[in-house]
């Protein structure tokens, strides 16, 4: 809604019409994690440890979710001759301004196997490397909008830009910047032991 304001301000009911498409994961990311570390505050659980769990977790998920590009044949990269170029539909390749048979980069299958990648090496680093609770979800965080800059980047679909750079673009470098001055500030602190999830009584 908010990087595509002029869809919704002539008809505010269209918010809600989730129905008809227009999810982000950034809307998602930010608003779940809000949302999942007020309710963990409410209920006097340990918001780091969560956020821990969490953190291989969303990845996972994504590279799940990615696929539903290819079904709806959208978010398709740039024209590509490699063997592994997507094939759309004329009415898509055409609409898109390109001619029908056109294959293009996949960037939803590098998006859903860099996300993979990403889940596996953060599971390998919270067994191997100790660090406070919570740390990890930014080594998510930072991960995923590294890889998230460059895929954006082969993207044709329409999109708000300045400075030679589209609008996730800058969104992934300002969220990747805040990630790594976390992760640094959180280096110093020795890793601790939250106290355990309360047992639901019997």
């Amino acid at each position: 809604m908010i990087t595509d304001w002029q869809l919704f301000r002539n008809d505010l009911g269209a918010i809600v019409q989730i129905w008809k498409g227009g999810l982000g994961i950034w809307g998602g990311i930010a608003l779940g994690t809000l949302v999942g570390i007020g309710v963990a505050r409410k209920r006097g659980l340990p918001v780091g440890l969560l956020l821990t769990c969490v953190a291989p977790a969303l990845p996972l998920a994504q590279s799940i979710g990615r696929w539903g590009n290819w079904f709806n044949q959208e978010l398709f990269g740039r024209p590509t001759t490699l063997p592994w170029g997507l094939e759309v539909s004329a009415s898509t390749a055409q609409s898109a301004g390109y001619a029908a048979g056109t294959q293009f980069h996949p960037t939803f299958l590098y998006e859903s196997i860099a996300c993979l990648l990403l889940c596996g090496a953060l599971i390998v680093l919270d067994n191997k490397v100790p660090m406070r609770a919570g740390r990890l979800f930014f080594f998510y965080t930072a991960g995923y909008t590294m890889f998230r800059f460059f895929i954006e980047g082969l993207r044709v679909d329409p999109a708000h830009s300045a400075g030679g750079l589209r609008l996730n673009q800058w969104v992934s470098l300002a969220v990747f910047a805040a990630s790594v001055a976390a992760i640094i500030a959180m280096r110093g602190r020795p890793a601790t032991i939250e106290p355990a999830l309360p047992e639901s009584a019997d």
